[in-house]
């Protein structure tokens, strides 16, 4: 028997809305859409995706899954993300090499530092 990664699901107060704000940051497709659900790509081929799933609830403590990204520019990619909504939260990590931020719903997300040489 073997897996494959399909996708993450997120629960979203608003999936087109949130779903698209994704789509922008990471440069992805869109491959679904209805009222309920909005699913995007790194392709229309390429798995896995975000799928984003309405509930009728907003979110009400920290995440127990996030996503952790990790750029070429940390500064650049934060500043980036920073100016098309995300906003910097503190989950409690202290002083770390990389930096928290938060999408438009809450969910919060990791940019890591440069990879080393």
């Amino acid at each position: 028997m073997t897996l494959q990664w399909e996708q993450v699901v997120v629960h979203s107060v608003d999936p087109t809305a949130l779903g698209q704000w994704w789509a922008e940051a990471l440069g992805w497709v869109v491959v679904h859409s209805s009222d309920d659900e909005f699913e995007i790509r790194p392709a229309p081929d390429r798995l896995p995706g975000l799928e984003f799933v309405r509930i009728y609830e907003s979110k009400k403590a920290k995440s127990r899954l996030h996503l952790d990204f990790r750029p070429d520019d940390q500064e650049a990619e934060v500043a980036r993300l920073l100016a098309h909504g995300a906003r910097r939260t503190d989950i409690g990590q202290g002083d770390q090499p990389w930096v928290v931020l938060a999408d438009p719903e809450g969910n919060e997300f990791c940019v890591l530092s440069q990879p080393r040489p």
